[in-house]
């Protein structure tokens, strides 16, 4: 009874603007004065937990994404897909499609934005776009690093779920590529009925050929190819891809495009460093509390009241997708992961669904979730990078999500074949 509070009590604390490590922190010191747990040997089991090989993938990755924004690796990236996508709606295709290009080395939403929204929001204005849509497709886009791998996301799922990475990572792949062409289509549609895309400004004088512009960004796209190609074809495990990612980072970055200076290459690793600690701060703390919670079985009642209450599979996966979304809207992505996912994994094994394709729903509930008020994390910070009133960039994101993601997130949910069928194919379950 008392852990029902816990979750309420971790919103509330978010809500008032404490950091949300200190927030997990605050629900373990509440489940652990109300049920008198033994506080030394939760530590000891929280350490334990953090001693896992699968998280050294988490800094690199983490890491990676920053030196490619100091790197000017990002930079190569979107110049190239912006000349490939071309027609009607074609910049908010090359938004689009460099967030997933970019989810495929990097893994996170926060460094796609800030590295796409910074050099994209300015050539989008110029074509007709409205600051609002583009933070809304910015923040939609930004999530397909949670769906692409390598994910830190799916990491995390695997982690604190117990399964395999490279497993969660293939999950992801399907729903990903349902969702970049929803987002295309959808972009299309508007361009043609809402505004109109204007011509590219040609004041700021000629243009560099697209056989310039490709061979420049080649070094730049081979690196998700070599992560990728490498995990799958068996080469490195998802750890060691972390490394690789990160050390071609730094030399495509600082021996190819030379853009690294010795404050920039400080100013990735700070940032960096920064954005790990929280994370491993908030896995030690989620882990304690989910050992209380298991103690006092918490998941296992909350799983029996449920199918108490509704006796279907489709009536339990409609409640989960709700609460995930709703707790998406409230938390940002990590908190939901590490929080819901162990929460409810019993009720979905319960009710025949694999622990792996969880994993995508997770993924796709993420993407809803954090596009969404009142906290919208994702969202709010799309409006800072793009410098759109948050007011002029809901609705834009509401139709992106009714439209798009949500059914993405229906198709994901009741299509197990759509999240299962590449990790079967590559041999991973």
């Amino acid at each position: 009874m008392y852990a029902l509070v816990a979750l309420p009590l971790l919103i509330i604390l978010m809500g008032i603007g404490l950091p949300v490590a200190w927030s997990f922190a605050g629900v373990l010191a509440y489940l652990t004065f109300v049920y008198d747990a033994n506080l030394n040997t939760l530590m000891l089991q929280g350490f334990r937990s953090l001693n896992s090989l699968v998280l050294v993938a988490l800094p690199l990755f983490i890491l990676t994404g920053y030196l490619m924004q100091s790197g000017g690796i990002a930079q190569r990236i979107i110049s190239f897909i912006e000349r490939l996508a071309t027609g009607k709606g074609g910049m908010g295709t090359a938004m689009v499609l460099s967030s997933s290009v970019f989810g495929a080395i990097a893994g996170t939403a926060t460094a796609a934005i800030a590295s796409i929204g910074s050099i994209m929001t300015e050539p989008l204005i110029a074509r007709g776009y409205p600051r609002g849509r583009i933070a809304a497709l910015l923040g939609i886009s930004s999530l397909l690093g949670i769906l692409i791998p390598p994910s830190i996301t799916m990491i995390l799922f695997a982690v604190v779920t117990r399964q395999s990475v490279a497993a969660c990572f293939a999950a992801t792949i399907g729903p990903a590529i349902l969702l970049i062409i929803g987002l295309i289509l959808y972009n299309r549609f508007l361009v043609g009925r809402a505004f109109e895309e204007l011509p590219a400004d040609e004041s700021a004088g000629p243009r560099e050929s697209f056989g310039k512009v490709t061979l420049k960004a080649l070094p730049a796209l081979s690196l998700p190819i070599i992560i990728l190609g490498g995990i799958y074809g068996g080469v490195f495990t998802p750890t060691e891809a972390a490394a690789v990612a990160a050390v071609a980072a730094l030399i495509v970055g600082g021996l190819i495009y030379r853009e690294f200076t010795w404050r920039s290459l400080a100013r990735s690793v700070v940032q960096a460093t920064e954005t790990t600690g929280t994370i491993i701060l908030i896995l030690l703390f989620s882990f304690m509390i989910s050992r209380i919670m298991a103690f006092e079985r918490v998941p296992q009642d909350l799983t029996e009241a449920i199918q108490s209450v509704v006796t279907s599979p489709i009536g339990a996966l409609l409640i989960v997708n709700l609460v995930l979304i709703v707790a998406g809207a409230l938390m940002d992505d990590i908190s939901v992961t590490v929080v819901i996912a162990p929460l409810f994994l019993p009720l979905m094994i319960a009710n025949g669904v694999d622990p792996v394709h969880f994993a995508a729903i997770v993924g796709c509930s993420v993407v809803i979730g954090a596009n969404s008020p009142p906290v919208a994390p994702t969202l709010f910070l799309s409006c800072k990078i793009t410098r759109a009133p948050i007011m002029q960039a809901v609705m834009p994101a509401l139709g992106l999500m009714t439209f798009v993601a949500f059914p993405v997130m229906l198709i994901t949910t009741f299509w197990p074949a759509l999240s299962l069928a590449i990790p079967r194919a590559l041999d991973l379950m």
